[in-house]
């Protein structure tokens, strides 16, 4: 009498999808970063055309024709608050700073950066992949530095109660969010960087549309 074999599962690595649970929290954080990010500029875009054409309606309010034709609604609308949006480019200063460190998380897990590669060209793949890892780990690093010194000028316009020319809102406000945006950046940094790291010891590939450092 032959006897069943007893049924025998797979053991379950639970590294790999550990692995792919993390890229995609860290992909969805960047992703949601860069719309953020897309909001705000698209908001600063439209603020600028409106500060533009305030301030080119206003030009021709002042102007002699309009003062010969039309001097009462002319004046009304001066009057009215017509020209230049206050402050613009205090707004645009703040704005364009949190939109750039809002996009480089996506920028960096994705491997958006511009590259040069003249000299590295001919290296083998191999090479290419640890260079770029050590890039990557130095990019962590200078991201950290950058979220840090953000921190300390924060602090400082806190306590200097520094405040902005025109609109006199307190400065440390837009410190605040480029700080927040570039903590992601920072963590998305170090993520990237761990990831080089544990592709090039283990061989496996963890960030999706890259080779790895080795193989």
């Amino acid at each position: 009498m032959v006897r069943p074999l007893p049924d025998v599962k797979p053991e379950h690595d639970p590294e790999p999808e550990q692995a792919v649970k993390m890229q995609s929290f860290m992909m969805t954080l960047a992703r949601g970063m860069a719309v953020l990010g897309g909001i705000v500029l698209t908001l600063l875009v439209l603020l600028t055309c409106v500060s533009v054409g305030g301030r080119l309606l206003n030009t021709v309010l002042h102007g002699d024709m309009a003062q010969a034709v039309m001097p009462g609604l002319a004046d009304w609308l001066i009057g009215a608050g017509v020209g230049p949006v206050l402050g613009d480019f205090e707004l645009v200063e703040a704005g364009v700073a949190f939109a750039i460190f809002a996009f480089l998380p996506l920028c960096q897990i994705t491997g958006g950066h511009a590259t040069v590669d003249i000299f590295t060209a001919r290296l083998p793949a191999a090479v290419n992949r640890w260079l770029q890892g050590v890039v990557d780990v130095v990019f962590a690093a200078v991201l950290i530095l950058i979220a840090w010194r953000l921190m300390v000028g924060m602090q400082d316009k806190m306590a200097y109660s520094e405040t902005t020319f025109m609109l006199q809102f307190p400065v440390w406000w837009a410190y605040a969010a480029s700080l927040a945006a570039a903590c992601v950046a920072a963590l998305i940094g170090v993520y990237v960087a761990a990831a080089r790291i544990v592709e090039g010891v283990s061989g496996r590939i963890i960030l999706p549309g890259r080779e790895g450092m080795d193989g």
